[in-house]
């Protein structure tokens, strides 16, 4: 009921914030990217595409917005801001004369109305999976909530290859869509040194860019030019072993992380080491299926706090070690603590790998936010 209550204040806000900024949505060619996993990187795929082939556009991405060539914060924990701060950024792209804007939409922003009003030209979906089940209750509950940008948008865009296709295709009949995945490859498949889950996220860019009618050399070319977000897939340190930073915080993301940092890095005997953990207050059914997870593909595990809240931080990593299938791990609450522990550990080709906090600049213990930075609790580990 409560919830309630706060959605209709942000359908309030958000119809104040329309008015108040002149309907900017209108203006644009909004391109909505949602799902569980990838909006970052396909977000700033779309973007670098559009911007490298002379196209006036700005974003808003989990690690900050990019609005008429100027970078702004979105605050700690947040990836699609308030309504006001969201109308505000996109009144300023139409100020700049902008063609595109590229809105990382989460489902949280979709359920609380913090989105209502905005015009969609493209709605994208990356995947659905295991995720926000404390907010939403089920996985079809979840579902329902993210096909709401494609209730808003003109075209839509799917992953075929996604568990959530069908039931999303059966939700949206009428709605003009556009399908991507290795039923139909194209020439993305070339680049081997790709991980395979972020070859989806280059699938959904270059399938919105062609319906957007950049030529597939200007596509191309813009791809070999990018680099990914801050925090995905970073190689921190790379010399004796390797130390890579990843945002994985789903069961589905650590797996698809481990599973390709594990193909395409780890040479002669190599072993790879985890860190992560999982925030508190957040879904809790998630927890053993992150420990099964890390199990499957880490030499070791040492799980550690992340963003515990007012949660017992032992509670949590004993629930992620619930699922760990007698792999060995060790549970060292302190996260810069752990960090040191793992590559005091590694040796001569291991690689360590730290999922869950990534690009984020603080860490929240009880009630407060505690500046954070994990690559510098890296170099200051090694």
């Amino acid at each position: 009921m409560l919830q309630k209550i706060k959605n209709i204040y942000h359908l309030l806000e958000a119809i104040v914030a329309n008015i108040y900024y002149g309907l900017p949505s209108r203006k644009l060619k909004v391109i909505g990217v949602t799902g569980t996993d990838g909006k970052t990187t396909t977000t700033t795929l779309i973007y670098h595409i559009l911007k490298s082939s002379g196209k006036k556009v700005s974003m808003i991405s989990t690690i900050y917005a990019k609005v008429a060539n100027r970078e702004f914060d979105t605050g700690l924990h947040t990836t699609t801001p308030n309504s006001f701060t969201v109308q505000k950024l996109l009144n300023l792209a139409v100020k700049n004369r902008d063609e595109y804007f590229v809105l990382e939409t989460t489902s949280h922003a979709l359920d609380q109305n913090r989105v209502f009003g905005i015009k969609y030209y493209i709605g994208v979906l990356t995947n659905i999976t295991h995720e926000h089940l404390d907010y939403h209750q089920t996985y079809e509950n979840y579902l329902k909530t993210k096909a709401k940008l494609f209730f808003s948008s003109e075209i839509v865009v799917l992953n075929s290859d996604d568990q959530s296709y069908d039931q999303i295709k059966k939700l949206i009949v009428g709605k003009k869509v556009h399908t991507y995945g290795h039923k139909y490859p194209n020439v993305i498949d070339q680049n081997q040194n790709l991980a395979e889950f972020n070859k989806y996220n280059y699938f959904a860019a270059y399938t919105v860019c062609k319906i957007l009618n950049i030529s597939e050399n200007q596509i191309l070319k813009a791809i070999n030019t990018f680099r990914l977000p801050s925090g995905r897939l970073e190689l921190a340190y790379d010399n004796d072993f390797k130390v890579i930073i990843d945002f994985a915080h789903t069961p589905n993301a650590i797996e698809n992380a481990l599973r390709e940092i594990k193909k395409l890095y780890l040479r002669n005997g190599g072993r790879l080491i985890h860190v992560f953990g999982s925030a508190g207050l957040r879904d809790v059914t998630k927890r053993p299926l992150m420990g099964e997870a890390s199990s499957k593909y880490a030499d070791f595990s040492i799980i550690t706090e992340e963003d515990y809240r007012t949660e017992d931080p032992n509670e949590i990593c004993q629930q992620i070690a619930s699922g760990m299938k007698n792999k060995q791990y060790k549970i060292v609450i302190d996260r810069k603590d752990a960090i040191k522990q793992a590559i005091r550990m590694a040796k001569k080709n291991d690689i360590v790998v730290t999922t869950g906090k990534s690009h984020e600049q603080s860490l929240c213990r009880g009630k407060i936010e505690y500046p954070w930075d994990e690559k510098k609790a890296i170099i200051e580990a090694l």
